[in-house]
Order: structure tokens, then sequence, then C-alpha cells
């Protein structure tokens, strides 16, 4: 068994070689790539010489949730399943699915997480004296008045509560898809068909940027922490290049045909699969359209947009999951 495991390519080695000087700039292609997608939209949010009407931001943020949404799926879960089923391991791996049931575990983890987290966040704010639900009667028609209807449409739409729920949505997000980018990127350095895989992933970093930049740029923090949205929009563009670099540095030793590494990158990919779907379909997606009485009452022209939107980011994103 040993012997057929290392004729089909499981045994020790390295990975790929070629177009090294390539593989080194993919580096600073995929850099570039990542973090503009991801920082964009937080500094055009800001910025008042980019002057981008609301319907583009729109379309990124629902854009994006299709993107995190086959990102999960078609990305993460598929390959999970490829390497922990792969020939290399063990009959003992391979007679259970174990990638569907770290990705369950992941999902169920990340409700009880949050579940605790709301809680805790709930009765810190009651300590503090501050209602869970922000005040929509007279509180929010005096506000109206003094503050103008463009803040008043903020105000009345969030609250101390929507705070708590958008920093644990983008933090529990920003691990999946950093956890995902770290992985892609040692791929990328040792892959054997490169330069496919290094064409499609600018496009799929840039998307997946996008759609963390979107969400970012929403992100309700006081002055004091204004830093963190453009420090979490410059991490994710940093993760997958440092991954690329990791890569380079270990490919005479790294093949991820082995046995390890396919344990390894199953078990990671199980685990941000889990993240991406549960955040894709709660935080995202039913926060977005169930939940939200703003577009529960919108137009169904402006609903068709947000949800054809999404639904675009979603089926790129499955395309490009042809060639990577």
């Amino acid at each position: 068994m040993l012997q057929n495991r290392q004729d089909s390519g499981c045994g020790g080695g390295g990975g790929a070689n070629s177009h090294f000087h390539l593989r080194i700039g993919s580096i600073f292609i995929i850099l570039v790539g990542a973090t503009s997608g991801a920082l964009f939209p937080v500094l055009a949010k800001r910025s008042k010489q980019i002057n981008l009407p609301p319907y583009f931001f729109e379309f990124a943020k629902y854009f994006g949730s299709g993107v995190i949404f086959a990102t999960g799926f078609i990305h993460l879960l598929s390959p999970a399943l490829d390497a922990l089923g792969s020939p290399c391991l063990s009959d003992a791996w391979t007679a259970y699915p174990y990638a569907l049931a770290l990705a369950m575990l992941s999902l169920f983890s990340l409700f009880v997480v949050e579940l605790v987290a709301f809680r805790w966040g709930t009765a810190r704010l009651a300590r503090l004296g501050i209602p869970r639900e922000c005040d929509t009667t007279s509180g929010h028609h005096h506000v109206h008045h003094e503050k103008g209807d463009e803040e008043a449409a903020s105000t009345s739409s969030s609250g101390p509560d929507s705070a708590l729920a958008q920093i644990i949505s983008i933090a529990i997000l920003e691990f999946g898809v950093v956890l995902h980018s770290v992985l892609v990127g040692l791929t990328l350095a040792v892959n054997e068909n490169f330069i496919i895989l290094f064409v499609v992933l600018i496009f799929h970093q840039t998307f997946e940027g996008l759609g963390i930049g979107s969400r970012l740029a929403f992100l309700e923090v006081d002055k004091k922490h204004n830093w963190v949205p453009i420090a979490a929009a410059l991490l994710y563009g940093l993760t997958t290049p440092i991954g690329i670099a990791a890569g380079l540095g270990v490919r005479s030793t790294y093949n991820p045909g082995t046995a390890t590494a396919s344990i390894v990158s199953g078990t990671m990919d199980s685990i941000s699969a889990g993240i991406l779907i549960y955040t894709s379909l709660v935080e995202l997606m039913a926060h977005d359209f169930l939940f939200n009485k703003e577009m529960l009452a919108a137009s169904n022209g402006r609903l068709v947009f947000a949800l054809g939107s999404m639904m675009l980011g979603a089926a790129l994103m499955a395309l490009l999951g042809k060639w990577a």
C-alpha cells in the first residue's frame, strides 16, 4: 500500500520550481490586487474627492456577499473534500466525510461563539445603562430635525446593538478569509499549474477583497478607532503574499501532494468553509434581506438590483472554481 502511494505522487520531495521569478513577482502583483480591492471601498467612502454614487457601494456590498458565498462552497469545501479524500491518506481518513464534519463543527462553533458574544455584549450595555435596541420613536424624530436627513437615516438603522453585530460579523468574516488566503498563497508558491492558478487568483483575491472592503467601509466605529477598517483591509491584502513567501521559502521540502499536506490543507479549508458559509448565509444574506426593514420595504427595482449583484458575484466566483 505504501509503495502504491509513493508511486502515485504521495511521497516526499519539494513542490514545483518552474517560473520562479514570476512566482516571486506574484507576491507583489497579488498584494496590489488584493489590497486595492479591500482598501478602495473604505477610502472611497471616506473621501470627499472620490464622489461615487450610492449604488456603487450597494453593488460592491451585495456583489461581495455573492463572492464570499461561492468561495465557501466552491473554493473551500470542494477542495477540502478532495484533500481529506486523497488516496495518499490512510483508510481511516477516507472512511468518514471528515471535511463535512469539520465544516459543520466550525459553523456550529461560530453560532455558539456569536450567541455568547451577543449575550455578553447585551449584558454589558445594560450595566452601562444603554438600551439594547435603538429608539426609533421620539428620539429618532428629534435627531431627524436636529441633524438632518442623511444622519437620521444612519441613526435610525443603527445603534449599540447593530454596531456590536457589525463588529462580530466583520471579525468572523476576516478570520475565515485570512485563514483561507494564507493557504491559497502557500499553494500557489509550489503548485505545478502555476500560470493558470496565478491568473485566477488575481481575480479571486481582488473580488474577495472587494467583498471585505465593502463591509469594512460601513463598519461603525468612533473617531478613536477610525483606523480599524483600514488596518483590516491591509491585513487581508498581506495574507496571500505572506503565504506565497512562506511557500517559496519551503518549496524544496513542502509537497502539497503528501499525506501531511493534504490533512493540513483539508482541515484548514474545512474550517474556513464553515466560517464563510455561516457568515454569508447568516451575517450577510439574512441580515441584508430577511431582517433588514429597509430592504423589505424597498422597491422591486432595488431588490432586483441587490439580488442581481449578489448572484453575479457568486456566479463569477463559482466560474473561477473551474480553474482554481
